[in-house]
């Protein structure tokens, strides 16, 4: 049975809903057969400890949340074929480290008032968003990123129309990225901005789309 390691360390913006994420995953996979464990010790990430894990869940960390020991520990488990899967705040983690912005595919700029607009399917093809709606209503904090994770070779998922809320700044029209996939130094990865409010958790299309960002990072 596959195990998960939930990291939930955020030393900029705190986010209650880590508790519901955290307990989502761990439904998903008393359904699904993976076992998850969930920390925000910065410890955790050494060599020894991180061999448990098939992938590392960063939910909503934020800030320099690993030490440069904890850093090379996390490399080495990535660049192994272990799986990474981020979760909304997880881009605006480790700005002070290069390599993380090429395993997040972009990172967190800004984001206007909660709202709701429609999340648009641009893949339909994948584990995270087969089982969803052409058009999708979602209430969120739309991100802006510093950069298009295109840019990085991502495979984009989801979508929304910066005419359809008030104050994009990134200027990608249709084209604002939501959710991506990739793989970086031989690692699957997998992002999805999506997921602020802890309600967000109890939402079965929600949890869908988290489940199928587990599989492709678990191969």
């Amino acid at each position: 049975m596959a195990r998960i390691l939930i990291y939930r360390r955020n030393l900029r913006f705190p986010h209650a809903s880590v508790v519901d994420g955290t307990r989502a995953l761990g439904e998903l996979g008393e359904r699904h057969g993976f076992t998850v464990d969930a920390t925000e010790d910065p410890a955790v990430f050494r060599p020894a400890a991180l061999r448990r894990y098939a992938a590392v869940v960063f939910l909503s960390t934020g800030g320099p949340v690993l030490d440069e020991a904890g850093q090379d520990a996390l490399r080495a488990h990535l660049t192994a074929g272990h799986g990474w899967l981020g979760v909304h705040a997880a881009s605006s983690t480790a700005y002070e480290w290069p390599w993380f912005e090429g395993l997040v595919g972009a990172r967190f700029d800004r984001h206007p008032a909660i709202q709701t607009a429609p999340v648009r399917v641009a893949d339909p093809g994948h584990p995270a968003t087969a089982h969803l709606p052409a058009r999708w209503e979602w209430t969120d904090e739309w991100y802006d990123f510093r950069s298009d994770p295109r840019e990085r070779g991502a495979r984009v998922l989801l979508t929304v129309d910066e005419a359809d809320y008030t104050g994009a700044a990134m200027g990608l029209a249709d084209r604002h990225p939501l959710a991506w996939c990739g793989e970086h130094d031989g690692a699957p990865t997998f992002y999805t901005a999506l997921g602020h409010a802890p309600e967000a958790y109890a939402d079965r299309a929600f949890r869908g789309h988290l489940l199928g960002g587990l599989r492709h990072v678990l191969g």
